[in-house]
C-alpha cells in the first residue's frame, strides 16, 4: 500500500483518488479551494442553479467504467440522460441546424438544412474521422504516451501514421467542404479543446465524430452532480478530502518525490504525488523544472472563456438546450484570441446552455449558462475597471442581433471572466483545457502521465491526452494502472 497524495481536487485528480482508493492505497486529496470539481463549477442564487463550467457529457461510458470499477454503478448515483438534439446552430445567414442526439439522423438533418450533396460531404468526412477514432481512441487516448517514438510505435503501419498526420489542420481538411457553413460547424469543434481550427491537427476531426457516435448527454440537476457523485466515491473507497489546503511545493530527495508541503508549512508524506494542478504551475511553482518549462512555453495556453449567468423570466419559444450562434468572420474572432494583439472579441460566436429541467429554475423560468470565446488573463487585463460589465452588455446585445432577445427578462445576472477562472481554478491566465491543441506537439505529446521525478504522476487537462471530462477521467485511468493495486 502507498502512501498517495493528490494534489487538486479537480475531475481528473478525484478520478484518479477514486481509482487508487480501490486499488487499496492510502489516498490523501489536497484542494486550495473549498470544494471539489475543479472547473466544474456551480452557483445557486434565489432558485436557479447554474453549471459554471462544461455543460455537455461526451463518452459516458468513461465515467460508467470509473464507477463500475469503483463501486456502485454511475446511473445508481446519477440520471444520464440524453440530450435532443445536441445542438441547435444558426449561421451568418440566418439558415438554423438542429443536430440530432441519434447518428444517423445527422444525415437527413444536414440535407435538410443545406441540401442532400453537403449532407454526403460531410458524411465523407466523419467516416475518415471514424478510422481515425479506431487509431487513436484506445491505442493513443487510453494508453500512456512519453514520445513521438511511442506514436510511431502504435501506429500499426505507415498508413495509419500518415491517416493520422498530424502535420495537416482541422481547417485544410474543411477545405473537403465546399459548404461555408459546414466549414464554420467543422471549425467549432478545435474549441472542444480551447484550440485555433486553423493550427489544430486534423486529428481532431474525431470529436465531432464521437459527439455523433456516442452521442451527448446531460446529468439531471445540472453536470456538477457528477462531481458531487464522485467526491462522494472518494469517500466511500476511504480516501480524504482536504479543503482550502494550497500546495506550495512537492517535496524531493534523491530517490524522487517524498511528499508535499502545504502553505502553512505542513508537510504530508508520501510515497506518490498524482498532481491535477496545470502542468505550468507544477513546473513553475510546486517542482521548478527549467525543461519541462521550456517545453511548456513552447505550447499555447488553451482560450479562455467570458460567461454570463442569466436568471431570466419566462420561457424562451422553441427552446433548445445548446445553442451556437455564428458570427460573420468566425477567423477574426480566432485572431482576437489567439493573435499576437489579444483583445476581447467584438463579434463572437455565443454559446448558451438553457436546460429543460425544473431542477435548475424556478417552475416558469429559466437559467441560462452564457459563454463566448476569450482571451486569458494577463494578455489581456479582465480585471480593468468597468470592463466586466461591459462586455457582458456587449453580449446581451449581440444575442438581440441574433434573434435572441433577453435583455428585459433578466432578473438578475452574474459575470465570470477569465481572471476569475484563474483565481478559482489556478488555470494559468483562466485558460479552460490547460494546454491548447494548436500543433502536432500540443495535440499528441502533453505532459507524459508519469513525470521524470519517480514516483510524481500526472492527469487533468494540462496532461496527455487532454482537456475535457472524458479525456480527464481517461488520465487517470492511466495513472492508476501505471501505479498499479497495493
Amino acid at each position: 500500500m502507498a502512501r498517495v497524495v493528490v494534489v487538486g481536487a479537480g475531475m481528473g485528480g478525484l478520478a484518479a483518488a477514486a481509482r487508487l482508493g480501490a486499488a487499496g492505497h492510502d489516498v490523501t486529496v489536497v484542494e486550495q479551494a473549498g470544494t471539489h470539481g475543479g472547473k466544474l463549477g456551480t452557483l445557486s442564487r434565489d432558485g436557479y442553479t447554474f453549471d459554471t463550467g462544461p455543460s455537455l457529457l461526451t463518452l459516458p461510458e468513461v465515467y460508467r467504467d470509473l464507477f463500475a470499477a469503483t463501486g456502485a454503478p454511475l446511473d445508481e448515483v446519477v440520471e444520464v440522460v440524453p440530450v435532443d438534439p445536441t445542438c441547435h446552430y444558426r449561421f451568418p445567414d440566418g439558415v438554423e441546424l438542429d443536430l440530432p442526439h441519434v447518428e444517423a439522423e445527422v444525415g437527413p438533418a444536414l440535407a435538410t438544412a443545406f441540401g442532400p450533396t453537403a449532407a454526403e460531404q460531410w458524411g465523407s468526412v466523419m467516416a475518415d474521422a471514424a478510422r481515425l477514432w479506431d487509431l487513436v481512441g484506445e491505442p493513443v487516448l487510453q494508453r500512456p504516451l512519453r514520445g513521438v517514438l511511442d506514436l510511431v510505435r502504435r501506429s500499426a503501419n505507415v498508413r495509419d501514421l500518415a491517416a493520422i498526420a498530424p502535420w495537416r489542420t482541422l481547417r485544410s481538411l474543411g477545405r473537403r467542404l465546399p459548404d461555408p457553413r459546414l466549414r464554420m460547424l467543422l471549425d467549432r469543434y478545435a474549441t472542444y479543446t480551447g484550440s485555433d481550427p486553423r493550427r489544430v491537427p486534423a486529428l481532431m476531426s474525431v470529436v465531432p465524430f464521437v459527439e455523433q457516435r456516442f452521442g451527448g448527454w446531460y446529468v439531471r440537476g445540472g453536470l456538477r452532480r457528477l462531481a458531487d457523485a464522485l467526491a462522494d466515491r472518494c469517500l466511500e473507497v476511504g480516501a480524504r478530502l482536504r479543503y482550502d489546503a494550497p500546495v506550495c511545493r512537492v517535496e524531493v530527495d534523491a530517490r524522487g518525490v517524498t511528499g508535499v508541503r502545504l502553505r502553512d508549512g505542513e508537510v504530508l508524506g508520501a510515497d506518490v504525488v498524482v498532481s491535477d494542478v496545470d502542468a505550468r504551475s507544477l513546473y513553475r511553482d510546486l517542482l521548478p523544472d527549467r525543461r519541462a518549462q521550456r517545453s511548456l512555453d513552447r505550447v499555447d495556453p488553451s482560450l479562455s472563456g467570458f460567461v454570463l449567468l442569466l436568471a431570466l423570466r419566462g420561457r424562451t419559444p422553441n427552446p433548445r438546450h445548446h445553442r451556437v450562434l455564428f458570427p460573420q468572420d468566425y477567423d477574426a474572432e480566432f485572431d482576437a484570441v489567439f493573435g499576437r494583439s489579444p483583445r476581447p472579441v467584438e463579434d463572437p460566436t455565443v454559446y448558451v446552455c438553457s436546460p429543460a429541467d425544473p431542477a435548475v429554475a424556478p417552475a416558469g423560468d429559466e437559467a441560462w449558462f452564457v459563454l463566448v470565446n476569450a482571451p486569458r488573463h494577463g494578455p489581456v487585463d479582465w480585471t480593468a475597471p468597468g470592463l466586466a460589465d461591459r462586455y457582458g452588455d456587449h453580449v446581451l446585445d449581440v444575442l438581440t442581433r441574433r434573434g435572441l432577445d433577453v435583455r428585459d427578462r433578466v432578473r438578475w445576472r452574474e459575470v465570470r471572466t477569465p481572471a476569475d477562472w484563474e483565481r478559482d481554478t489556478g488555470s494559468v491566465g483562466g485558460a479552460i483545457y490547460g494546454s491548447s491543441s494548436n500543433g502536432p506537439r500540443a495535440a499528441l505529446l502533453r505532459p507524459a502521465n508519469r513525470a521524470r521525478v519517480r514516483g510524481l504522476f500526472l492527469v487533468g487537462g494540462s496532461a496527455h491526452p487532454g482537456g475535457g471530462l472524458p479525456l480527464v477521467a481517461m488520465s487517470a485511468a492511466i495513472v492508476a494502472r501505471l501505479i498499479g493495486p497495493a
